[in-house]
């Protein structure tokens, strides 16, 4: 994650004024006690990918109770579907307030608290995956029960979508924008409650290097499919492909894609047969800038390749494209941006925020060419700890911007 702000040019001084009246208005009708009561219950809920479906019921029951309209669990895998609702203010344009149900494999090595325990300790909520993104969930959904609560006068509909299978291929956000149309959204993947532009994508080659099997007392005649993607693998990790970028691009992100030969899968498993193995397969993790194209990192993938087969004449591989998840950015001056920043000023008092982004993989991968979105939630590195939390302050101040974001961008006279 990079911390190098972009410069901003700050509202006019009437914008503001404006702007902090609405997120006065919508702030006072936040329920503190209400926001951190159900961070506590969300985080007793395990939803470890693949088993995203409890988490999802209990949000959409939620939603019912508070009488969100069109509560739904879409479906996408079985059962893991996403939870759906929103709330219509009258004709407009549509903002998504969106996050992912799933979280990864919980992290030995509790003792403060338990993983499962939801415990307030010391001014935190304690839980796997508070801050990756459950947290994030319940601020949305109380910003939209406070901003209906408000009264502001508003044109459009506000909806939200907790959504499936984020760490496994996206279906779940797939699914979602892609049967319901949206006109801005707010991711709330972690974000420390900065303001993210975007993130780096992910590309997956798997070079599958090719020897010539043998029993082991017959090693003179065999070609180690593992001693051929050693080579490979030293000539992998010393890459520092550095593309040519919008000079803005690289302040944010850095200049270098990075690319590391992360999975190897080759030999025999234990107690198997005498065989030296003849393929060996590298996983090679891609982790490109938004706008680093997929040709750009092949050639630099086979200019590796190239000088394996210079230090080691038997090399043979094929490389084979895995999988294509493209980075996301927005721009500054874009109104997705604007409006997030004028909701963090006006929450915070007028202080200008700065704008970063993540090398971590978001949903925007799979939708942020259909819709404008602006990336914003509690929570920062390092996360999937053990004794993992989240302090109350943050889950209030989210669950203010969230509701001061929904506002702005369906007050009446916004751009459509």
């Amino acid at each position: 994650m990079s911390s190098a702000p972009t410069p901003a040019t700050p509202a006019s001084p009437v914008s503001r004024s404006a702007d902090g009246g609405v997120a006065a208005r919508v702030i006072e009708h936040i329920d503190h006690d209400r926001v951190v009561e159900l961070v506590r219950q969300v985080c007793r809920i395990p939803s470890i990918l693949g088993d995203e479906g409890t988490l999802a019921k209990y949000l959409a029951d939620l939603m019912t109770q508070s009488q969100f309209e069109g509560v739904e669990l879409q479906p996408v895998l079985p059962d893991r579907p996403n939870a759906n609702g929103h709330l219509d203010f009258g004709p407009g344009r549509t903002v998504v307030l969106t996050g992912h149900l799933d979280t990864k494999p919980v992290s030995i090595g509790w003792e403060k608290s338990g993983p499962w325990s939801g415990d307030l300790i010391d001014g935190a909520v304690y839980g796997h995956g508070v801050m990756d993104m459950k947290a994030a969930l319940v601020c949305q959904i109380v910003a939209m029960e406070a901003v209906r609560a408000s009264g502001v006068p508003l044109s459009g509909r506000l909806a939200f979508s907790g959504v499936a299978d984020h760490m496994g291929d996206q279906k779940g956000a797939i699914a979602y924008f892609d049967t319901h149309p949206a006109d801005l959204a707010v991711l709330g993947e972690l974000s420390d409650n900065e303001i993210f532009l975007g993130h780096r994508g992910r590309y997956y080659f798997d070079i599958h290097v090719q020897g010539k099997s043998a029993h082991t007392c017959h090693k003179p005649l065999a070609i180690n499919a593992n001693l051929l993607a050693a080579h490979a693998i030293i000539e992998l990790d010393a890459s520092a492909l550095r593309p040519q970028l919008e000079a803005w691009v690289t302040d944010l992100f850095g200049p270098e894609t990075f690319m590391s030969p992360g999975r190897v899968y080759g030999g025999l498993p234990p107690g198997g047969p005498s065989m030296i193995p003849d393929e060996c397969v590298i996983r090679v993790d891609c982790r490109p800038q938004p706008g680093v194209s997929l040709e750009t990192v092949r050639e630099e993938i086979d200019r590796c390749l190239a000088r394996t087969l210079a230090r080691e004449p038997r090399f043979k591989a094929e490389v084979v494209l895995a999988d294509v998840k493209p980075g996301y950015l927005a721009r500054p001056e874009d109104e997705v941006v604007d409006i997030m920043r004028r909701s963090v000023r006006s929450v915070r008092g007028g202080a200008e925020p700065a704008l970063e982004v993540a090398g971590w993989l978001g949903d925007t991968a799979s939708f942020g060419a259909q819709v404008p979105t602006v990336i914003f939630g509690p929570g920062g590195e390092p996360v999937y700890c053990p004794d993992e939390h989240l302090s109350v302050a943050d889950i209030v101040e989210a669950t203010q911007v969230y509701a001061t974001y929904a506002a702005l961008a369906l007050a009446p006279g916004e751009s459509v």
